[in-house]
């Protein structure tokens, strides 16, 4: 049977309908979608050739500007010598020298490394970490594990379960991990709005995690505890004085693992190359991605204390020490281009760069208070976020915070992040204050436009 209807095309080059985003809602974004063609140092562009301000380091993660030559012809140079390698009984020199480097700027007692491909793989990868160190301890009732609050520690079955952001676990609630339970969060506006740095409020509600110990479970069943330096994808969410510090006493009190999930404050963020380095903290376990290689190629990385490698180096010899790994775990690429990303960190002193230019960016951020429906404004390293009322929008229109991110976008030419009722700034170590300060000054404009 004829028809008179032509057939439609295989391929559209601009069809936007075969591609489904990631915490996205897609038809509003199909709609008018938001589009960058390529990228340079701080600025994207788009497909129109409108040059776009990225105030927010890609996710958090090109620490050191975009497409930088030194990063970019490192991979070239990779790809021409060894595109791949497993790392399954085989493998190739640059994942060793990656290792070999990367780990010279982790706390002295965590001196080993597990490569994966993202911040949720290294998270998971700590998780079984943590339950197979304490089976090679003799210990294999240790399988509990507290998160915290509005935590984010990524997207695997394992870090939504630890986490603590509602609206990740909804879907999925019923086939979390048993045995999980959460400390309450540190973010009490009513106590610390408006805290420039660290609040100076909150270090006793670590002392939540004791109450657990002894109240709520046996500290001879808990495994780990995981926990953010400053809590990230949450909205920016600084620990009180002493709180962290507390934490690890505690841990270490009723010998229960500490991990510190680093992917979004390891490699610099807050002029340190970890966060745990920052407030002075020797964690057993250190989780990162993202800044490892400027977000050049897919990298995760799980950095483990000494004692836990070495308790599972007395098993037999030709039997695989943990059964666990990825088909990329210490890509070729990916390592080439961490390599690169740690001398452009060296050589063009980046992470004291963050120190200098932190005081600048905070007094931005805090000029906005007393803006309409500003609520809060948080800071720490190059880390921000501005809290906003939420109004009593319906749900067919647009949060806010969605519609203060969008008319940034179209109308100022520069790229934040919301998430929820906060918007959120982590621009790259190389921004200016100039960037800084048409950053502040276009938001502004926008809040007394929004209704």
């Amino acid at each position: 049977m004829s028809s008179s209807a032509a057939p439609k095309p295989a391929h559209q080059p601009n069809d936007l309908d075969a591609l489904w985003l990631p915490f996205t809602p897609n038809r509003s974004f199909k709609r008018q979608p938001r589009m960058v063609a390529d990228a340079k140092g701080m600025y994207y562009t788009g497909p129109d050739g409108r040059k776009i301000l990225d105030m927010f380091a890609g996710l958090w993660c090109v620490n050191a500007g975009h497409c930088h030559p030194k990063i970019t012809a490192a991979i070239k140079e990779q790809a021409e010598k060894l595109d791949y390698s497993p790392l399954f009984n085989l493998s190739h020199p640059v994942s060793f020298e990656a290792a070999s480097r990367l780990v010279t700027h982790m706390p002295a007692n965590l001196q080993h490394v597990f490569f994966s491909n993202s911040g949720s793989e290294a998270v998971d990868t700590s998780l079984k970490i943590a339950l197979a160190y304490w089976r090679a301890k003799g210990k294999g009732e240790k399988t509990k594990f507290i998160g915290r609050e509005r935590g984010y520690n990524g997207v695997g079955f394992g870090g939504i379960s630890v986490g603590g952001i509602y609206a990740n676990r909804k879907a999925f609630s019923g086939n979390l991990l048993p045995n999980v339970d959460h400390l309450q969060t540190t973010a009490v506006l009513s106590k610390q709005a408006y805290s420039k740095g660290q609040p100076e409020w909150g270090a006793e509600l670590a002392d939540e995690l004791e109450r657990k110990f002894k109240l709520l479970t046996d500290p001879e069943t808990v495994a780990a505890v995981i926990i953010e330096p400053v809590a990230g994808s949450t909205g920016v969410l600084p620990p009180p004085k002493g709180y962290l510090e507390r934490i690890r006493e505690i841990c270490t009190k009723y010998n229960v693992l500490l991990i510190m999930d680093e992917v979004i404050t390891a490699w610099g963020r807050l002029g340190k190359a970890t966060g745990s380095e920052y407030f002075g903290i020797k964690p057993d376990m250190i989780t990162s991605a993202k800044g490892i290689n400027n977000g050049a190629v897919p990298m995760g990385a799980t950095f483990v204390s000494n004692d836990i490698y070495d308790a599972f180096m007395h098993g037999p010899e030709y039997i695989s020490d943990i059964m666990h790994g990825y088909t990329y775990s210490g890509h070729p690429l990916a390592c080439a281009a961490a390599l690169a990303t740690m001398e452009v960190y060296k050589e063009e002193g980046l992470w004291d760069r963050v120190s200098k230019i932190a005081p600048v960016f905070e007094k931005a951020l805090h000029s906005l208070k007393g803006l309409p429906h500003v609520i809060d404004i948080r800071n720490m390293g190059l880390m921000g976020a501005v809290e906003l009322d939420p109004g009593s929008r319906g749900t067919t229109e647009m949060l806010r915070t969605q519609e203060v991110f969008h008319r940034m976008f179209f109308e100022e030419n520069i790229v934040i992040r919301y998430t929820g009722n906060v918007l959120t700034f982590s621009p790259a170590f190389i921004v200016t204050e100039s960037q800084i300060d048409e950053t502040v000054t276009k938001f502004a404009k926008v809040l007394k436009t929004v209704k």
